[in-house]
């Protein structure tokens, strides 16, 4: 075994653990999809909190670890946290033949990931508004057969049928069209920024009694354009509450709205009737 591949494998021994997941084809990809090929040339700049820090080299091994790796400085944005996106991939629990939408795909390293696990049989619809990362990251998936790269809007242009729905930036609600898109059982995670100082990461699951959501982390993402105009109104303690999303369309807010942004509101009462404490 390589140097580098010794690193990798430690690096998806960590990234599984992390995640918790009891499917083990997550240390699988971790293992299998290089990160360099998705950041551009070494030395890469690492994000230390409000400081950067630069690798010593171009080596690889330098990078498989529980860092953020600096993607355009200016705009502020980097390929993610590997510890976060492990545990929200074995979150949703992707499974061969699923529809994946992804959204703020970046330079295309989690879309990898996530096409590897819906194989055999499953496809990645991959949405990047930035039309730099949008080129970088159709040029990196080339070698993955089930994804297509689209530079485009994902909040104005409507998402394709899903089973999951992985969404890389920061909403104020998810809109109604992205909730319509996902299929009976289908899933969703996202970084829900309903206020300024609110930051949560929501998964949403579509069942037979609508759409079921577990603010289940704390997590802040760079705003998604179109999708980001927070209120002032939402208050931490109600929104982490939240058990439920509903289209204004189909109901009215009542008195268990925790949040009402847009087309959809947010309600602590649970799909099966319960209301959360």
């Amino acid at each position: 075994m390589t140097r580098i591949a010794e690193a990798r494998k430690f690096y998806a021994r960590l990234m599984a653990a992390n995640a918790g997941s009891a499917d083990p084809r997550l240390e699988d990809v971790f293992a299998a999809v290089p990160r360099e090929a998705f950041l551009g040339p070494g030395p890469w700049t690492v994000v230390a909190g409000n400081g950067k820090v630069e690798t010593p080299s171009a080596d690889p091994v330098h990078i498989y670890q529980n860092v953020l790796v600096s993607l355009d400085a200016e705009k502020g944005i980097n390929n993610g946290e590997p510890f976060l996106h492990a545990m929200w991939i074995g979150k949703v629990t992707p499974k061969p033949g699923e529809a994946v939408t992804h959204v703020g795909a970046g330079t295309g390293y989690y879309t990898a990931l996530l096409a590897k696990l819906v194989s055999p049989g499953g496809a990645v619809t991959a949405f990047e508004l930035d039309s730099s990362l949008a080129d970088r990251a159709s040029k990196n998936l080339e070698a993955y057969g089930n994804v297509t790269a689209i530079h485009g809007d994902a909040v104005v242009g409507g998402l394709p049928p899903s089973d999951i729905i992985y969404v890389n930036a920061g909403v104020a609600a998810p809109p109604a069209e992205w909730l319509k898109a996902l299929k009976p059982g289908g899933r969703m995670v996202f970084p829900w920024r309903p206020a300024e100082r609110i930051g949560l990461a929501v998964m949403v699951t579509r069942t037979d009694k609508g759409f079921a959501c577990d603010p289940f982390m704390r997590s802040w993402f760079i705003p998604c354009i179109g999708a980001s105009a927070a209120s002032t109104k939402v208050h931490r303690d109600k929104a982490a509450r939240s058990r439920k999303i509903w289209l204004m369309a189909d109901k009215a807010p009542d008195r268990t709205a925790t949040a009402v942004i847009g087309d959809v509101w947010f309600s602590s009462q649970s799909v099966g009737g319960r209301r959360s404490q």
